[in-house]
């Protein structure tokens, strides 16, 4: 008996629909419910290809290159299966360069029952998807890494997937002896305590800075001197920043009389409850209660100096000291306090480097801030309260937001970030921002066109 399945090679975590199963040639998965509606959208005419997860449906695909064929028999059981391979191209983009792998047809010929060749295919599918995963974050170094699609292709969960992978990169399990179930209990954890409703701050920002300061933790200033605790605290710190964020900023919090507010008496209030958070989390999952106490309240301490640097209404202060540190040149990366410093810098720079990305993720991350700027404005605008800057959706666009907050918050800090770390990274985020800039003042003067159509007529 000779038994063919057209199975997808990713692992769902939902029911597919039998019309989508019964597509010929072409198979689609989504997070959108729109593509799991009753009525099959015009993917469904598609031959040979595999779209996952895209809004486009280009993000991911497989495509067929020919009719290539490899054949691979084994026995499990006493029953024999003979895998027949197709080489097909999968191409993940824009991130990730072709490459080849197989397993779009499989065909089983069984000779007895199927039942003992499932856990066969399921490792099969299990090999394809690592496969995947592992050759997204290969480039997790790369400044122009796509943390949607990981964030995607992890089914959410790109913050203990990206993390994990640093940890072991950097080789930070073993020379701190981490417990690798305790470390993966705590990331989960803290991707559970980011709200997944905001539209911004979530376990997704968390990912994308994370990545951002891995990239500024490879700079040579800094690979060259940094010790292991301080790439640990780095990428704890970068991976907890906005924990358990409410989605509105420190001002609304003070309005609403807030019981943060009022627990860190109106100062740092957001980033005081991110860094307690993330140490609540540190001692529940007991990931360091093998290091001695002292040095655990150390990290713990160093941790909250890297989280509060976040804090933007601080930004003046870190800024000067920055510049005077440059302009005397008196930085000494063999000093335990400026490496810190240049920790924190990084960790600043780390946090709001969207506009410093390519265009395409600028877009999508400007559209997310802009949304939860929007709503919190709504929300003070219901309850008869002042609207804080940036939140009026009524007087603001996202075209105006950003352009305000590039020339006042962001070129000011990789200008003097670009001075101490004059690296192709810094050319390159500096080229992004000054092209991103342009693109938002191109946007802002098509949005002005209607209505100065409008004023003429």
């Amino acid at each position: 008996m000779a038994v063919c399945y057209q199975l997808p090679v990713l692992a769902l975590d939902r029911p597919v629909p039998k019309h989508v199963l019964s597509r010929r040639g072409a198979i689609s998965f989504s997070s959108s419910s729109a593509l799991f509606s009753p009525t099959p959208r015009h993917l469904s005419k598609r031959r040979g290809a595999i779209s996952y997860d895209s809004a486009d449906q280009t993000a991911l695909f497989i495509r067929l290159l020919g009719e290539a064929k490899r054949t691979l028999s084994h026995t499990v059981s006493g029953t024999r299966v003979c895998f027949v391979f197709r080489s097909v191209s999968l191409c993940l983009l824009p991130a990730v360069s072709v490459f080849t792998s197989c397993c779009l047809s499989v065909h089983f010929l069984l000779s007895q029952c199927l039942l003992p060749v499932v856990s066969v295919f399921t490792s099969c599918c299990l090999s394809v998807y690592f496969l995947l995963l592992q050759c997204v974050l290969q480039r997790v170094g790369c400044w122009d890494f796509d943390v949607f699609l990981l964030d995607r292709l992890t089914n959410g969960n790109s913050l203990v997937s990206l993390t994990l992978h640093l940890f072991v990169h950097y080789g930070l399990i073993r020379l701190f002896q981490l417990d690798v179930v305790k470390l993966r209990r705590f990331l989960v954890c803290v991707q559970e305590d980011y709200r997944s409703h905001n539209p911004y701050h979530n376990a997704l920002h968390a990912a994308d800075v994370t990545q951002a300061m891995h990239c500024f933790l490879r700079e040579p200033q800094l690979a060259e001197t940094l010790t292991s605790c301080d790439i640990l605290l780095g990428l704890v710190a970068a991976a907890t920043h906005d924990l358990d964020h409410p989605g509105v900023n420190q001002r609304f919090l003070v309005q609403t009389e807030h019981h943060l507010a009022a627990l860190y008496q109106n100062t740092s209030v957001l980033e005081n409850h991110h860094w307690k958070s993330a140490v609540g989390l540190l001692r529940e999952s007991g990931l360091l209660a093998h290091r001695p106490a002292s040095e655990r309240l150390k990290m713990e301490e160093r941790l909250g100096s890297l989280i509060l640097a976040t804090d933007i209404s601080r930004q003046n202060d870190y800024l000067s000291q920055f510049r005077c540190h440059l302009q005397s040149g008196d930085l000494r990366m063999d000093n335990a306090n400026h490496r810190h410093f240049i920790l924190q810098m990084a960790m600043k720079c780390a946090d709001i480097c969207n506009p410093c990305r390519p265009w395409r993720l600028c877009k999508l991350w400007s559209s997310k801030v802009t949304e939860e700027f929007f709503h919190q404005g709504d929300t003070e605008r219901k309850h008869n309260m002042e609207v804080s800057p940036m939140c009026d959706r009524q007087t603001n666009s996202m075209a105006k937001i950003q352009i305000d907050f590039i020339s006042n918050v962001v070129e000011p800090l990789f200008s003097e970030w670009s001075r101490f770390s004059a690296t192709p990274l810094s050319r390159v985020m500096m080229g992004h921002l000054s092209a991103n800039k342009a693109g938002w003042r191109r946007s802002l003067l098509e949005e002005a066109e209607p209505a100065k159509l409008s004023a003429s007529s």
